[in-house]
């Protein structure tokens, strides 16, 4: 039985095949339009993922949305109605995408696939519930979702066991932790949206010293429900997301964009910081205790937040935890075609996502293929020799740009789609920051390690194979200074044999070498584009930035060499099914 689940029309649309309750292929779209965060109907990852799966759209049993139109637009209408006239201006700005495409929603999807079938739909909160709880490795768990708005929730309560989701409480619009989060986003100069994790990792600089005054925009029951005092903000009625109110309370108005960073700055982002972390530690710890269950599963945007996601597992009640990699609105697209097949179907759950390797994959016919018709020089390298050689390219101080099997669905690179480089070398961080990802200095790197090796480097007690947790470096082993952050702390990724054999395989070369079971792991990128997808976007990245070597597959390419500047091909493979 094949699920197909779309999210798109708000941001970071993407599609995924579920097959009998595994997942086939799923996909952002921002990686086939080289638009960060393509919100547009998912055209390209939905025919990616049918032709993944080998299917028709007509073979299709079913199609399901991340969310109800219906219900969302009801909200807004109420919002700028309760704010008008103030609210008239957003209102227009608005309204011409929700009567053209938004409110259009099943009709858009049945002429784009030709598909005749009914087009089921499920509320925000629960898409984000089922993609981490039905694809957990927990047959009953606690669940909270954590984001800016859905419909109308903002977050959710719940608990889970076997196929069934309940969502038993939740936090309503316009009270929302993620807005929260973001209006600080919005006044420290950076994107609503799209940069909320600069903030976290620019948190670490500064002192949380406007806690108290942040006390003053959210009140915070015992349960950790909160509400906003809306006098600060101006999301209601705006275009803005703060107000004059709000200038006044910190001290001057937002930060510029790209203006002048002060200590001001690194003191706010610190203690917005330490007020969502508290939250979120309030919500599980209240989760726990109504629930009883020792393990929690956790999504929506907020739940991108690793600081937030170590300290629950630190200091909450919980002994186990499973965070969706795509916790955003990406894996809202995994969560509903999951609720269809698992919940609403009643079908038993045998699938665990153990891995986020579900995108495009390209073998080295088809590499081989796109480096011969570009003129682009290269040497085939046998497995054993590829390794020996980048492990001791990288242990020379050579930045490594890393393409391999399926491409990762999700903000994170996790080895397939990534930048490599030494962690021993302190020097790494800014060379890679500023040389190679054209982004701020004080953006850290997360350290790759052997899962069996990682409680000898972190305090940590649990496998992080998302990226999706922070714990602190220990002590006796800071000799991995390019990845431990100012407060000492990292963003750790355990890497194990079976869902990763070739990057476990690196790691492990370059631990024999060095010593050091750990490689600097970022995303394979300049700033403000997407991950690349395809050989070509890898090349481009590669050949525009200072990275020194790039290996495609099995094929080594050498950044001394006279390599062409741009290569252009047409990687829209055709399909047959069979």
């Amino acid at each position: 039985m094949d699920v197909l689940g779309i999210s798109a029309f708000y941001h970071d649309a993407a599609a995924c095949l579920l097959r009998d309750g595994e997942i086939v292929a799923a996909a952002s779209e921002e990686r086939f339009t080289r638009k960060k965060h393509d919100a547009d109907f998912p055209e390209n990852a939905i025919k990616y993922v049918l032709q993944e799966g080998r299917v028709r759209a007509d073979d299709l049993a079913y199609v399901g949305f991340y969310e109800k139109p219906f219900v969302k637009f009801k909200r807004i209408l109420f919002t700028h109605l309760a704010c008008f006239p103030m609210s008239l201006k957003p209102f227009l700005k608005a309204i011409p995408s929700w009567l053209q495409e938004k409110l259009l929603i099943p009709s858009i999807i049945r002429q784009n696939l030709g598909y005749e079938g009914e087009v089921l739909m499920i509320e925000h909160h629960l898409s984000h519930a089922a993609s981490a709880y039905l694809l957990s490795p927990f047959r009953e768990a606690a669940i909270l979702t954590v984001d800016g708005v859905g419909e109308w929730s903002t977050a959710t309560y719940g608990r889970g066991k076997d196929n069934a989701i309940d969502l038993f409480k939740e936090i309503r619009f316009p009270h929302s932790l993620g807005l929260l989060y973001s209006a600080f986003t919005y006044y420290l100069g950076f994107t609503v949206n799209s940069a909320e994790y600069k903030v976290m990792g620019l948190a670490p600089y500064g002192e949380p010293r406007y806690v108290d005054q942040i006390y003053k925009l959210i009140e915070v029951r015992d349960d950790g429900s909160f509400h906003l005092d809306m006098r600060y903000f101006n999301y209601l009625s705006g275009l803005t997301m703060t107000n004059r109110k709000f200038d006044e309370l910190f001290g001057g108005p937002p930060r510029a964009a790209e203006g002048a960073m002060e200590q001001r700055h690194k003191d706010l982002a610190a203690s917005v910081q330490r007020v969502t972390e508290d939250v979120m530690l309030r919500m599980a710890n209240h989760l726990g205790r109504v629930t009883g269950s020792r393990n929690l599963c956790l999504a929506g945007g907020v739940a991108l937040n690793c600081v937030a996601n170590g300290r629950i597992l630190r200091e909450g009640p919980f002994d186990e935890l499973f965070v969706q990699p795509a916790a955003g609105d990406a894996g809202g697209a995994i969560g509903v075609a999951s609720y269809i097949y698992h919940t609403l179907l009643e079908n038993k759950r045998s699938f665990v996502m153990r891995h986020a390797f579900t995108g495009p994959g390209y073998n080295d016919e088809e590499v081989r293929s796109f480096l011969d018709l570009n003129e682009i020089p290269y040497v085939p390298l046998e497995r054993d020799e590829l390794l020996r050689r980048v492990a001791q390219l990288i242990a020379d101080q050579q930045v490594v740009g890393w393409f391999q099997g399926r491409m990762e669905f999700g903000p994170r690179a996790l080895g397939n789609r990534s930048i490599l480089a030494d962690p021993r070398n302190a020097e790494n961080r800014d060379r890679v920051n500023l040389k190679i990802k054209f982004r701020e200095s004080f953006r850290p790197f997360a350290p790759a390690i052997l899962k069996e090796r990682c409680k000898e480097y972190f305090e940590l007690d649990s496998e992080s194979p998302f990226m999706l947790l922070v714990a602190q470096v220990r002590p006796d082993h800071r000799v991995i200074p390019s990845v431990t952050h100012v407060d000492g702390s990292a963003r750790v990724q355990t890497v194990d044999r079976e869902s990763n054999p070739l990057f476990y395989d690196l790691i492990q070369a370059f631990d024999a070498i060095t010593g050091v079971p750990v490689l600097i792991n970022t995303s394979f990128n300049v700033r403000g584009e997407p991950i690349v997808c395809t050989p070509a976007d890898a090349y481009r990245c590669f050949v525009e930035t200072g990275m020194d070597v790039l290996v495609l597959g099995n094929f080594f390419l050498d950044k001394s060499k006279d390599l062409p500047r741009i290569a252009s091909i047409d990687w829209d493979r055709p399909f047959q099914p069979d």
